[in-house]
């Protein structure tokens, strides 16, 4: 394993992070299998572990605690806020990045997860209905209380990204030092933004979904079903096979893709992760295996960089900057989701 320094918090992390969003209902419910999941990462080196509170509501947060018991001073644990829980009809604040809100998810996630503290807390989306003075305020207080150590944020468009730094400097509070984004060969957005302006205020980034959803698995490929237990059947919306412009579009580059990969001596998935960490300013790259074997099919990735010729050939397949489906981007702005913010 390698490691890297996380933007500029002094924290080191590997180049490889475990994430948990497929612990518990959402993916695997087979706990004893995710526990060793989480065993065999940390014992090939990874330090980095992500979680939310919105993961199966809890489930994947409670299950990372029990995983990682006499093991918690191992790792930098990273857990997120903001993403609406489930909730009563009168609770209408169990979301968002309020003060009031924070302030209780802090303390269930810290519950949840059987530790004092969080290494780093995200941001999991902007939050247009709160001032960013306001969250960083909240989050200041947890630092500055022993709770969390570096806060930071999730597929905050580059302009916020800035916003949130100028609040942070005019009021003398902690700044977001971490941005989780979205980031793989085949959705590219990151690098035309939100990746140069991460790094001029060298925050430390995490790369969510660079196997852009499992296309980049090898397991969706032309002329050919994909398995009856996939989650591109389950959820054909999110995973492009609703949309068959896309969808013929990804094939066709995923063929290219695994000759590529053949021609460098690796896998699919060992070029989609090397291609995320060739980018200088990418920190690490988050593993969402569902399964045992998927997670060790990933592990190998940063046995060897990938040469300038396969990252030229990429360039080729996929322009620098783009995106095959927006929906990959992670955060469709509010005024595009509502006519009355465009509309007099």
């Amino acid at each position: 394993m390698h490691y890297r320094i996380l933007g500029g918090t002094g924290i080191e992390v590997s180049q490889l992070c475990l994430g948990s969003m497929m612990f518990g209902a959402w993916g695997n419910t087979d706990e004893a299998e995710c526990h060793r999941m989480v065993a065999t990462a940390l014992d090939a080196g990874v330090n980095f572990v992500d979680t939310a509170d919105v993961y199966a509501f809890g489930e994947s947060e409670e299950i990372v605690g029990r995983a990682l018991k006499g093991r918690r001073d191992e790792v930098v644990l990273v857990s997120k806020v903001a993403s609406r829980m489930p909730a009563g009809p009168l609770d209408r604040n169990r979301g968002g990045a309020s003060r009031l809100w924070i302030t209780r998810a802090v303390e269930d996630s810290l519950r949840r997860l059987g530790t004092d503290h969080l290494d780093v807390y995200l941001v999991h989306r902007p939050d247009p209905l709160t001032d960013v003075e306001e969250t960083l305020g909240v989050l200041s207080d947890l630092v500055r209380a022993g709770k969390v150590r570096a806060i930071g944020t999730s597929s905050f468009p580059a302009e916020e990204i800035v916003e949130a730094q100028w609040a942070a400097r005019r009021g003398g509070s902690e700044r977001f030092t971490v941005e989780q984004l979205s980031y793989s060969i085949l959705a590219r957005h990151a690098e035309a933004a939100a990746l140069p302006t991460a790094e001029r205020h060298r925050m430390g980034v995490m790369v969510w979904s660079p196997l852009n959803g499992g296309w980049l698995t090898g397991k969706y490929r032309a002329g050919a079903e994909p398995a009856g237990d996939s989650r591109a059947l389950r959820n054909s919306d999110h995973f492009d096979f609703a949309d068959e412009q896309v969808r013929e579009r990804k094939l066709a580059v995923v063929e290219e893709l695994v000759r590529l990969a053949a021609e460098e001596g690796c896998t699919l998935v060992e070029l989609a992760l090397r291609f995320v960490l060739a980018h200088p300013g990418v920190t690490s790259a988050v593993m969402g295996a569902r399964t045992h074997d998927q997670l060790l099919s990933q592990l190998t990735a940063v046995d060897r960089p990938l040469s300038a010729e396969a990252l030229d050939r990429i360039d080729e397949l996929v322009a620098p900057g783009s995106v095959l489906n927006p929906l990959d981007v992670g955060h469709t702005p509010p005024a595009l989701q509502t006519a009355a913010l465009r509309r007099r």
